[in-house]
């Protein structure tokens, strides 16, 4: 999953945890025909330290290749006893088929700690208005947020508009009907393209006019929005957010798929070619050859260095490691914060060396 934002000066750059962990399946429960969510017994020593809005990496064998994907949390660690992840069947999808068919409560799974921006900080001081925009199985991270904003600040207030296909395809719907009844503060609107039962409260997809809507109903300047969904209604959310005046500092986005756009050399005249790098990993020195058309993570990976990744295509941020020296262009940025960028952080999985002097520390 991805991993955008957009760039806030004063993020917090945090130390992440690419430790592997085994965690016992408690439960899997049927959302939808096509999606389950996938709860897990905490470790032995403790709970799982993470933050809503944040994903998963899980590592999976089918069919005798190890697999790893991330899914985003719907949990939220300050409501709930046991961290979960939702996981929407995908046509052809290898690993979100395996784990709506085969995954059952008992299993023991491989997982990498959760890492991820897509996040706020939650205080019962805030007096805030969030509003989420959804699209199918990207309400996977707003039902974290919103359940950790609903209990943790009374006084805020959350919008979710939601789209989906037909109200027989919205995942958490009795779960939302209950937050509905049990919090005042909380609104949800749903469009659905086939809305033949009446149960949405628009017809169609999201467009500018739904979400000027909202923006005109939340009537707060300074309110902070969340999209997550497939590409195209991001695109139309996030365009829409703009043209009506809302600032990108206001607005974070997460990617499940990569941005169109890749991070080109600032000098026209530079070119990939063949480069020795270093990547330090737990204090000790890797040094390799990387050829054009590979990236920094592939050689590594060929070199059997056990290199932590998941998605590679630069949106989960496993990757993630601190240039020290020299030059690294990325294919995309998407998982990045601009704090990030600025204090020199790349994605192994996107980057190539652009100078014979790189040096990358992982984590």
């Amino acid at each position: 999953m991805a991993f955008g934002l957009f760039k806030k000066k004063k993020d917090k750059i945090e130390k992440q945890d690419t430790g592997i962990i085994s965690l016992k399946v408690k439960d899997v429960v049927k959302e939808t025909a096509d999606a389950v969510s996938i709860h897990f017994e905490n470790p032995e020593n403790g709970k799982i330290n993470y933050k809503a809005g944040q994903f998963f990496t899980l590592i999976v064998n089918v069919n005798g290749k190890e697999e790893r994907r991330s899914y985003s949390v719907c949990s939220s660690p300050e409501v709930d006893e046991f961290p979960a992840v939702a996981v929407k069947r995908v046509e052809g999808g290898i690993v979100s088929n395996y784990l709506n068919s085969e995954v059952k409560a008992g299993d023991t799974m491989q997982v990498i700690p959760p890492l991820g921006n897509f996040t706020t900080e939650f205080s019962a001081n805030n007096s805030r208005n969030i509003v989420l925009i959804a699209g199918g199985s990207g309400i996977t991270p707003m039902m974290s947020l919103a359940k950790s904003a609903l209990n943790i600040e009374p006084n805020s207030k959350v919008t979710l508009l939601y789209a989906n296909r037909n109200a027989d395809s919205i995942i958490f719907k009795s779960q939302l009907e209950a937050l509905k009844d049990q919090f005042a503060q909380l609104e949800v609107i749903h469009v659905l393209e086939n809305n033949d039962d009446n149960y949405g409260e628009h017809q169609g997809y999201i467009s500018q006019s739904i979400v000027q809507q909202v923006k005109e109903s939340v009537n707060d300047a300074q309110a902070e929005y969340f999209v997550c969904g497939p590409t195209p209604m991001m695109d139309i959310a996030i365009n829409s957010l703009k043209n009506l005046g809302v600032t990108e500092g206001l607005i974070r986005k997460e990617s499940f798929t990569p941005s169109s756009s890749a991070v080109e050399p600032t000098n026209e005249s530079e070119e990939i070619v063949a480069r020795e790098v270093t990547v330090i990993l737990d204090g000790e020195e890797h040094k390799y050859t990387v050829e054009p058309k590979e990236t920094i993570l592939e050689k590594g990976l060929d070199e059997m260095i056990d290199l932590p990744f998941s998605c590679q295509s630069g949106l989960c941020t496993a990757c993630r490691g601190k240039c020290v020296s020299g030059k690294v262009k990325m294919d995309a940025s998407d998982g990045l914060s601009e704090a990030e960028l600025e204090e020199g952080y790349v994605l192994l999985c996107v980057g190539h060396p652009m100078t014979d002097d790189v040096v990358v520390e992982i984590g």
